[in-house]
């Protein structure tokens, strides 16, 4: 949604209840109270498509991809400056989305494989291994890590699982020295993936002397915490880790 509003494109918030056959009679999608021009979203599918396209045919992490959309912008095509992908491409913030295609970009990924095969030519994917693997390798490099998570799903696990997977790979590293998860989810019917920052500590991937779970919806809370570490001004004097270097980007 973020590239989508660097395309120029808007969200717009609901007044109030409709009927979703109405919306989709005009071709309005809805997320809770939020609508979305479906012709404009299908714009933004075709962006990517055209991205696939200039691109060469081979695995992509979900960041290395996402990196390309940030390059993308960044060359004179952002209708919006200073979207998150822009900012993140231009800062040397890597972006993972462990479940990339799970979304509107998704569908210019398949257009592209589908018009890509049909013509007999290699194609570009998304690889999901390598984002694990980036991942460990910021972990590793990076030593003393903490989490703060908003919500949970895949995201929380991969973030989570980087220690396990870099003891597999034999290398030690130290748990995350902290963890905050942000969310309203209720760990006995699945949901917060299942598990409390108590129950990762058995799994070596979280210290329990610094982990606090925070049963919050997370707009109420966050601007709170990102506001109190704006104004502490700690970050003023802090390095940039610029972690895509790491990966030669």
């Amino acid at each position: 949604m973020d590239f989508f509003e660097a395309l120029g494109f808007k969200h717009y918030q609901a007044a109030g209840e409709v009927d979703d056959n109405v919306l989709r009679d005009n071709y309005i999608d809805r997320i809770y109270d939020t609508y979305i021009d479906e012709e404009e979203l299908q714009a933004c599918d075709h962006t990517i498509l055209e991205i696939c396209n200039q691109l060469e045919p081979r695995g992509y992490s979900s960041r290395e991809f996402i990196w390309e959309m940030g390059k993308w912008l960044s060359e004179g095509n952002a209708k919006k400056p200073g979207s998150l992908i822009q900012t993140a491409y231009e800062e040397g913030v890597p972006i993972f989305c462990p479940a990339f295609v799970d979304s509107s970009a998704g569908f210019g990924l398949v257009k592209h494989q589908k018009e890509r095969m049909a013509a007999g030519k290699p194609y570009l994917m998304i690889d999901a291994v390598a984002d694990f693997r980036e991942l460990t390798d910021i972990k590793i490099a990076a030593g003393v890590t903490g989490l703060f998570m908003v919500g949970g799903g895949v995201p929380k696990n991969f973030a989570q699982d980087t220690v396990v997977c870099a003891e597999i790979l034999g290398v030690e590293a130290e748990m995350h020295r902290y963890a905050v998860q942000i969310t309203v989810a209720d760990v006995r019917d699945g949901a917060c993936s299942s598990s409390t920052l108590k129950e990762a500590a058995s799994w070596g991937k979280v210290q329990t002397t610094h982990e606090q779970m925070v049963f919050a919806e997370a707009t109420t809370v966050v601007p709170l915490i990102g506001s109190d570490a704006y104004h502490r001004g700690t970050w003023k004097n802090r390095e940039k880790r610029r972690w895509n270097k790491l990966f030669g980007k």
